[in-house]
């Protein structure tokens, strides 16, 4: 099991919606994560490649490229496929999306910012 505290985890925020972004960015920030956002699939390829994230959080309906469309080249591409998603949506079938994509764990939007750093916490450490 990695040690959390050791060094800095890095968490990639896929959303569309600027508000949303920018409050889960400053809220995973606070925790001690360092973030980088995306507002779409396409942009969100490339701050993977680039940044490695231990952790990516994926909205689902997005212009330009939807989450499920994201997962799917993220998972095609072996430098990225072992990164962990939890998805963040208000799609009313997200249980059964976040399953078809294999996350790693999904919220339902609109999120409680106070139950979700423990969550995602959880996940950078499995």
């Amino acid at each position: 099991m990695p040690d959390t505290t050791s060094h800095r985890r890095t968490i990639l925020i896929v959303e569309d919606d600027a508000e949303l972004r920018d409050m889960l960015a400053l809220a995973l920030s606070l925790e001690g994560a360092k973030v980088v956002t995306a507002a779409n699939g396409v942009v969100a390829l490339e701050a993977a490649l680039t940044h490695q994230p231990d952790l990516i959080v994926l909205d689902l309906m997005m212009p330009v490229m939807s989450g499920e469309d994201f997962r799917r080249a993220q998972l095609a591409n072996a430098a990225i496929a072992h990164i962990p998603v939890v998805v963040v949506s208000a799609h009313p079938q997200i249980a059964t999306i976040a399953e078809r994509i294999a996350a790693a764990g999904y919220r339902a939007k609109p999120l409680n910012i106070d139950d979700f750093w423990p969550y995602v916490r959880a996940r950078l450490i499995a």
